[in-house]
């Protein structure tokens, strides 16, 4: 029988009261690369953090935006080191010299741009274990030729290897959420650079999934490329079909095409 907590409530948050599920996602960073730096984004009451400040082995810090979280963080942890702000606001490569790992339950708001920040810092961010929406967390993982994969999923698939770990279900969190959640681990990649220019990668894959159910023919009809190139049997295809080393491929063909 798991313990509980009382949390309290605010920035529409859902905070977990299984400690078994709690102690599973901890066990869930496997410190890929050796590194030993762990930030938790928004700890709320600690839930995580319990397991987390216990061990030595790690160099443990984490962010809460929240006031009240901070004053009774500060109060059950006096030794806890606590960074009281917003962690899409952060300057993380000022804040965090050397390579990171991320673990949270992240607000389902905001858990997507939380992705596109760690894929900004992607050299420093090593690993990143978090809990998040089920259906957010089933699209990050998805891989090519499924119906969720996606933006988000293409951009942290080329840096990260994606893995959706368990489900969690609605009754053990206060106040119960109105969807299923899921945890997922992203580990960092051998990959350095993508071997093309990654701001036009970034705009030929959203792009491509600008109407999801049309054509890429005619989705990145909009860049101005040559009528006889998109007439390509391969742009017969739609966005969800390609795999990362498909876009890379297209980024530098269009690359080309406007030299």
């Amino acid at each position: 029988m798991f313990q509980k907590v009382s949390p309290k409530k605010h920035l529409g948050q859902h905070f977990l009261l299984d400690l078994t599920i709690a102690k599973d996602i901890v066990d869930a960073i496997e410190f890929h690369g050796e590194y030993n730096n762990l930030v938790e984004i928004g700890p709320g009451t600690g839930v995580l953090t319990d397991f987390l400040i216990k061990n030595e082995k790690i160099n443990f810090s984490a962010v809460e935006i929240d006031t009240e979280s901070v004053k009774f963080l500060k109060q059950k942890y006096p030794n806890l080191k606590l960074v009281e702000g917003d962690f899409l606001q952060m300057d993380l490569s000022k804040t965090y010299n050397e390579p990171f790992g991320i673990i949270g339950n992240f607000p389902y708001n905001i858990s997507s741009q939380i992705f596109f920040k760690v894929l900004d810092h992607k050299d420093l961010v090593q690993e990143v274990v978090c809990m998040l929406q089920k259906e957010v967390a089933e699209r990050l993982c998805s891989g090519p030729g499924n119906r969720d994969y996606g933006i988000l999923s293409v951009f942290l698939q080329a840096f990260y290897k994606m893995e959706y770990l368990f489900t969690v279900h609605e009754h053990v969190f206060d106040p119960p959420p109105k969807v299923k959640s899921g945890v997922i681990r992203a580990t960092r990649n051998e990959v350095a650079t993508l071997g093309c220019d990654e701001v036009l990668f970034r705009k030929v894959v959203k792009q491509a999934f600008a109407m999801r159910r049309k054509t890429l023919r005619n989705c990145l009809k909009p860049m101005g490329l040559p009528a006889e190139y998109l007439q390509n049997p391969f742009f017969d295809q739609r966005a969800e079909q390609l795999g990362v080393k498909q876009y890379i491929t297209l980024t530098n063909e269009i690359q080309e095409l406007r030299k």
